[in-house]
């Protein structure tokens, strides 16, 4: 099992210079102590968001069969998150180093940090259920494969930092 060292971050999805380096680095390591990525806030009534979700839970055994065994080029597994919030209906956020603990739950560390879950900190170590994964990702070949919630997000990108996580997408 491999750990991933993060990515993105929700309440929808960091910019590209965040996932880039998140790919590389421990959000919690010092050299990103401070998490300045912008955030799109989404609606939880956003039906392309809606269908993107839908579609990374119905993908979500390919993660676990590579998860599972990985091939050489495929590292990195990540999942995306809901925790409950009393502001909203949840943040979304990516959760590095996962784990199975049996029975249908996870452990897995907040890959960064979180906006609306107080006490809560980037690098913690939390646990969680199945039913609160809404995406998965990991590297392939180089590629980002999966993440289908950063897909919506797109548009709401400028276009440079748009095209350029588009291009490290398996599928953009």
């Amino acid at each position: 099992m491999s750990t991933f060292r993060a990515h993105i971050k929700m309440v929808a999805v960091a910019a590209l210079a965040a996932a880039v380096l998140a790919l590389i680095t421990p959000p919690w390591a010092p050299s990103m102590a401070e998490d300045r990525s912008p955030v799109i806030n989404v609606p939880n009534s956003d039906p392309a968001m809606a269908a993107a979700i839908a579609k990374a839970r119905a993908t979500l055994p390919a993660f676990w069969a590579s998860y599972e065994a990985p091939k050489g080029s495929e590292t990195g597994h990540s999942l995306k998150v809901r925790f409950p919030t009393r502001k909203n209906d949840g943040e979304h956020i990516w959760m590095a180093e996962v784990k199975k603990l049996g029975n249908g739950r996870y452990s897995a560390r907040f890959a960064n940090q979180p906006r609306d879950l107080p006490g809560k900190h980037a690098g913690d170590l939390v646990e969680f259920a199945e039913a609160d994964i809404s995406d998965w990702m990991f590297m392939g070949n180089g590629k980002i494969v999966g993440g289908e919630t950063i897909r919506p997000l797109l548009k709401s990108m400028p276009k440079a930092d748009a095209d350029a996580l588009r291009a490290r997408m398996e599928t953009p």
